[in-house]
């Protein structure tokens, strides 16, 4: 069921990626060599957090923190590993650049399952690796992920797909607007998709996201890079 509802979004973004392929760029889970990334991901049901510092151009190594929750409420999880991000390839283009990208962690899982007339509550060691392709212009974005998180009888990977554009182009000095619309799941926590589409402004090395997702949730993203 989710599988198929995948497919439909992605014939609906597919024809995005001939528009890219004819278009420099900051996308991507770490910054510049020796630069520090702090990024959150905020809404009712996901929370996350992170910081990570790249030791050289490719590798970084940070701390998150997740809080998950199923969509009946039912379940929930709290996530705290030490991760690493490797960039494992960029393609540079006049006008753009495409990364695909290593990230992983290994920590501990604290879950919690409520059930009629009792409480399962349980702790696991639980690693995740997963890997990102993001590729983007100074007017056109899109990235897949796919990222595992695996404990002992636990896996809730986490897929997402993101497109979005800029209404125009600006200098960077500027403020520039974006249009992102995003669709993700996390496996064994929503047998739904999250449709988020977010109005995304950035500004040097910092940016915010703020929309409401198909469940008329809130949802607020930030990104800053010092």
């Amino acid at each position: 069921m989710i599988y198929s509802s995948f497919k439909v979004v992605l014939r609906l973004i597919l024809p995005w990626l001939a528009m890219l392929l004819s278009q420099p760029a900051t996308a991507g889970p770490m910054g510049f060599d020796e630069s520090i990334m702090a990024m959150g991901d905020f809404n009712n049901n996901w929370r996350e957090s992170f910081v990570n510092y790249a030791i050289t151009p490719r590798d970084a190594f940070g701390v998150s923190a997740t809080y998950m929750r199923a969509d009946d409420k039912a379940k929930s999880r709290t996530l705290e590993e030490v991760t690493y991000t490797r960039l494992l390839k960029r393609w540079n283009a006049p006008h753009a650049q495409a990364n695909l990208w290593f990230q992983g962690g290994i920590g501990a899982l604290q879950g919690e399952d409520e059930r009629v007339g009792k409480d399962d509550k349980f702790s696991k060691f639980v690693y995740t690796p997963g890997v990102q392709f993001d590729y983007e212009t100074t007017r056109i974005y899109f990235l897949a992920a796919h990222r595992l998180y695996r404990a002992s009888g636990i896996n809730h990977d986490y897929t997402s797909v993101r497109v979005g554009f800029s209404f125009y182009e600006t200098d960077y000095e500027s403020t520039q607007p974006w249009l992102i619309l995003e669709a993700r799941n996390m496996n064994g926590l929503s047998e739904k998709i999250e449709v988020t589409p977010m109005l995304r402004l950035i500004n040097k090395s910092f940016f915010v996201e703020a929309g409401v997702n198909n469940f008329h949730e809130p949802r607020f993203n930030f990104m800053y890079i010092f």
